[in-house]
């Protein structure tokens, strides 16, 4: 039986809190190279090493600390997650996202379904600002039934750039119909001439599927897949970062804050529990009213993913506030020990509950 499936809670919560015994009294690499301005150079390609001299000059911002897997990239530990948002003017979304590239994250994610292009043209607007080769750009491929050339020309048009750093097939969580994207002749093939064609420079995939994203590892079709880690995902998701290292896959995930239902009184992504009308997943740019039900800090949700030690952890901070609370989250970072990830999960599993679907989190029995 493949290892991933029927693994109890207790079972994945051992796994979870297994991993870090006996690191509680060693400094991890995240929290060295945030504080002492080092930077893992080893596997960078000498086509990036541009980004390291561009920071090293400006030493108050956000330091790459390693290569993006196979794709050489010297990437920040935080990226720059959706910021789309259709109440608020395209110019200040601009501006959020530049403000975030200027304190140092060199990751930006984006999709066509974000708004309906709105957070397309976002992410284009902010690294058109910016030196173009100090930042990573990942778009993706938002149906499996259309034509892959029309999605990424009509993706770029969006941006308003000639090439994206990465395309990735987006969410796909079926493991049949990403193998059927792979196969010889699919659309994964499709994908890589627009990599020969210069459209992109690398492949991957994003899922809410660890099955999926273990044979997008083992696939080597890959060279980086997205992701949950954080405090309230399936555990199974944990046994894919060692994997991913071994293999040369990049690492990008997302629901740190488990699309902001672990932080306050919300459902996610700024729809309000039906019965506390008041309750926000954004700030709003404003102090968040205390949360009347049980909720975790910034600091806790974001201290546990990177505990787990993804090459990106991408947050969606839409106003300053959101990423001041962020970064400073991320700057005083200390690997967690097991009793604190023990704690921390026990807490999100307390959280989350009656905030809606978990929909990145599959059945045990799956």
């Amino acid at each position: 039986m493949n290892r991933l499936h029927k693994r109890s809670y207790a079972e994945a919560d051992d796994l979870a809190i297994g991993r870090f015994e006996g690191r509680q009294h060693r400094e991890s690499s995240t929290q060295a190279l945030l504080t002492r301005g080092e930077t893992a150079t080893t596997d960078i390609s000498p086509r990036y090493r541009v980004v390291i001299r561009y920071v090293e000059m400006n030493s108050d911002r956000f330091i790459p600390r390693r290569p993006l897997g196979r794709t050489g990239f010297p990437v920040t530990v935080l990226g720059i997650g959706d910021l789309a948002d259709s109440a608020i003017p395209l110019e200040e979304l601009v501006r959020t996202a530049r403000r975030a590239l200027d304190a140092g994250l060199n990751v930006i994610d984006t999709a066509p379904a974000y708004e309906e292009g709105l957070s397309e043209r976002v992410a284009g607007g902010a690294v058109a600002a910016h030196r173009r080769e100090l930042v990573f750009l990942i778009d993706k491929i938002d149906h499996v039934d259309k034509p892959v050339h029309g999605q990424v020309e009509a993706s770029l048009r969006n941006l308003g750039l000639d090439h994206t750093d990465a395309f990735v097939f987006h969410g796909v969580s079926d493991l049949s119909v990403w193998r059927q994207l792979t196969a010889p002749g699919g659309m994964m093939d499709d994908l890589k001439a627009c990599v020969r064609e210069g459209k992109t420079r690398f492949t991957g995939v994003s899922s809410h599927h660890p099955d999926v994203v273990r044979d997008a590892i083992l696939g080597g079709c890959c060279d980086l897949v997205m992701f949950p880690v954080g405090p309230f995902v399936d555990v199974r998701y944990l046994d894919l970062l060692p994997l991913a290292k071994e293999k040369g896959v990049g690492t990008v995930c997302f629901k740190t804050f488990g699309a902001g239902k672990l932080l306050g009184d919300t459902e996610g992504y700024q729809r309000p529990l039906s019965s506390r009308p008041r309750g926000k997943l954004s700030s709003g740019g404003q102090d968040i009213a205390t949360p009347t039900l049980p909720c975790l800090t910034v600091q806790e949700c974001l201290h546990y993913t990177l505990t787990q030690d993804p090459d990106v952890a991408l947050l969606g901070m839409s106003f300053p506030n959101e990423q001041d609370a962020a970064f400073a989250a991320a700057r005083s970072l200390l690997t967690l020990t097991a009793a604190q990830i023990a704690d921390i999960r026990a807490r999100a599993a307390v959280a989350i509950q009656g905030k809606g679907n978990i929909w990145w989190n599959p059945s045990q029995d799956s």
